[in-house]
């Protein structure tokens, strides 16, 4: 039977954070968020129980006062100690992920797993920096975390086969779908997410057609959930940025943003978090 580790920790709650504090604790496990400040861990909390609130409008399944009791929220790292898993969550900064995962690693027991939710980063690198390398992961959530069907586990050379197995079985128990990567820059979905959606943005800058017809294009023809330009607003236009600035520097010219992309980051264009980004949320 596929079940989550009974004990979670994960560092770090925005919104990716706090969807991955969710969806373990639905499933059944103890949680812990790890903030840096009082003030982010209240917001955490909030987060937490609006996304509760959600789950339970879609999922009449869903006790989200039952599930609240099941996270706790804390400034402290020793509150992992007891962790089983521990997943960072911080934002897409190697010196910040870096950090947080040494500092796990200091105090969760030897025998407990990492893991990162990066989206583009190398995770060979960010375990080259921990003592123990083999037991970290890549464990890349989609936006939003709770409705999202697939998590992209990425593995490196060094990672524990016993890491391995385990790993996909906690994403099948939480519901959701795996797909297993080796480690590569962007992994498969952010590479691919990325280029599309460059391209998009490109043709928005050239006048090809309108930003709601490229969309449409995509959604009407291919089938995707949503278009690229509004996918990119809801990831974050300053997020797709430095994904994409990571994609030329390390795989090539045909990852390098758009000027269109550094001028709406630029202008705090940043997409829905902000109101603005390739459309209007105002």
């Amino acid at each position: 039977m596929n079940t989550v580790p009974p004990t979670v920790g994960v560092i770090g709650g925005g919104r990716m954070g706090a969807g991955i504090a969710q969806v373990f604790a639905q499933a059944g496990a103890q949680v812990t968020v790890i903030e840096r400040d009082q003030a982010s861990a209240q917001s955490a909390r909030a987060r937490l129980a609006d996304g509760l609130r959600k789950a339970a409008e879609r999922d009449a399944s869903v006790d989200a006062d039952a599930v609240t009791g099941w996270i706790d929220v804390s400034v402290d790292f020793q509150a992992l100690q007891n962790a089983d898993l521990v997943v960072e969550a911080v934002p897409e900064v190697f010196r910040l992920k870096v950090e947080a995962l040494q500092t796990a690693e200091r105090v969760v027991s030897e025998s407990a797993w990492l893991a990162t939710s990066t989206s583009s980063l190398s995770v060979t690198g960010l375990g080259g920096q921990l003592a123990r390398p083999g037991q970290l992961c890549g464990l890349h959530f989609f936006n939003p975390v709770p409705p999202s069907a697939l998590v992209e586990i990425v593995l490196t050379p060094s990672t524990d086969p016993d890491l391995r197995r385990q790993a996909g079985q906690w994403v099948t128990a939480l519901g959701k779908t795996p797909i297993v990567v080796n480690d590569a820059p962007g992994f498969a979905s952010s590479r691919l997410g990325v280029a599309i959606a460059l391209e998009a943005m490109r043709m928005v800058e050239e006048g090809v057609a309108s930003a709601e017809d490229i969309d449409k294009a995509m959604v009407l023809g291919y089938r995707h959930a949503a278009g690229p330009l509004r996918t990119s607003d809801l990831v974050g236009l300053d997020v797709r940025l430095g994904i994409a600035e990571y994609l030329h520097e390390t795989l090539g010219e045909r990852f390098a943003p758009p000027r269109i992309l550094r001028d709406k980051v630029a202008a705090g264009e940043l997409g829905r978090k902000t109101g603005r980004g390739f459309f209007d949320y105002a």
